[in-house]
């Protein structure tokens, strides 16, 4: 019973060290996704803008005010 409960013990152990390492790894990259997020919106604008269409005050990601 005690082998039991030992394991349960270290698996939830091994859960949060796995979910403590993610979350930091997660943290330091934020900065970098947030760059790449920006150059690629910056990137859409300028598509957007070289095929002609405008937003039209929306500021939406998609096509989908262009209905």
């Amino acid at each position: 019973m005690i082998d039991i409960v030992t394991l349960i013990l270290v698996g939830l152990a091994a859960l949060a060290a796995i979910a403590t390492i993610v979350g930091v790894v997660d943290a330091a990259q934020n900065k970098a996704w947030r760059r790449v997020a920006a150059e690629r919106r910056r990137n859409w604008e300028m598509r957007q803008e070289l095929m002609g269409r405008t937003s039209g005050g929306v500021d939406a990601w998609g096509d989908d005010y262009d209905d």
